[in-house]
């Protein structure tokens, strides 16, 4: 079981250490201030993509649903934090970012009704610290605007994940639908805001369109395919824990790949936010509930009540008489 969640843990992770690349891929192979079309070419081209491949569509009230996941998470979340990016200086916006698992930890108790313990809140600090210590550099007066949209991407985002656990999905439906249901709801809202803000697409060399095919198949649509897969089966808090790997991958192709360097400080603020991202995965005990204990006395009674049988017919020894010590109700 540890195995298995560590595995879990590993591919899920894979989707911010992808996003970590994607001002790398932007800066090097991208048509500059054109972020509201890269959105769009992110999101719809995979979203239609996967749903090809899982080959289903929403059903009643998850039309609706698909469509406030696919705001959330795609639609709001891209522009927003292009916006950010483009508007406030150095790592400001991936700081904003940071944040998220107090986020998630808020909208926790109000969607979920799971109340945060106080390490969760320490390791939410503790992140934030370290992903500030990796990407923030001295600049001058913020921007307001580049303030209020990487606070409402971030929102946006942890709002999406929390209702993405709270939800979950129709019975029988794989998360490869629903990334696909997401990316292409949240593509179709991208698209007229795109065409309307900046125009026609820009022309495209081959360097750009291998940065664009990359974004929108390996950084978007196996990436959030991770993603959501990891929300249905970890905890939100978790999976939000997860973030911070995406700004610290994004510091490390930097270094490696475009020349920058890391100090001391920035060395130190990685091995701190990285620590607060393995400690976010540990679970913590939960007690037994009330209705649990009651059921487990109700089934001591009946036991102690149950009429004493023969066993020495075969008789005797029917199916639900034998202890089996592997039945689920008895597995802990």
């Amino acid at each position: 079981m540890a195995t298995n969640r560590f595995a879990l843990t590993a591919l899920t992770a894979l989707a911010p250490v992808s996003w970590g690349s994607t001002y790398a891929v932007t800066t090097e192979f991208l048509p500059a201030d054109r972020p509201l079309f890269t959105a769009a070419l992110r999101a719809l081209p995979a979203g239609l993509l996967l749903l090809a491949l899982a080959r289903v569509l929403p059903r009643g009230v998850w039309w609706g649903k698909a469509a406030v996941l696919g705001a959330l998470n795609i639609g709001a979340f891209f522009p927003l934090l292009f916006l950010s990016a483009y508007r406030l200086p150095g790592g400001m916006a991936a700081v904003v970012g940071s944040v998220g698992p107090l986020f998630v930890a808020g909208l926790s108790v109000l969607l979920l009704a799971d109340r945060p313990t106080l390490r969760t809140l320490l390791t939410g600090v503790a992140a934030a610290l370290g992903v500030s210590l990796v990407v923030l550099k001295a600049a001058g007066a913020l921007d307001p605007v580049g303030v209020l949209a990487a606070l409402a991407s971030t929102a946006s985002m942890s709002a999406g994940t929390v209702l993405t656990k709270r939800w979950g999905r129709p019975d029988g439906v794989g998360p490869l639908a629903l990334t696909a249901w997401q990316l292409t709801a949240g593509g179709l809202l991208i698209v007229p805001v795109a065409l309307a803000v900046e125009g026609a697409p820009p022309a495209l060399d081959g360097r750009a369109v291998g940065g664009y095919l990359y974004l929108a198949l390996a950084n978007t649509a196996v990436a959030y395919w991770l993603w959501f897969r990891g929300i249905g089966r970890l905890t939100a808090t978790q999976v939000t824990f997860l973030g911070p790997l995406s700004p610290l991958t994004a510091a490390v192709i930097g270094w490696a790949a475009l020349g920058q360097t890391l100090t001391p400080l920035q060395l130190a603020g990685m091995g701190l936010a990285f620590g607060a991202t393995i400690l976010g995965q540990l679970r913590t005990r939960e007690p037994a509930t009330a209705a649990a204990t009651a059921a487990t006395s109700r089934r001591g009674v009946a036991i102690v009540r149950q009429a004493p049988r023969p066993v020495g017919r075969a008789e005797g020894n029917a199916p639900e008489d034998t202890m089996d010590l592997s039945a689920p109700g008895l597995r802990r």
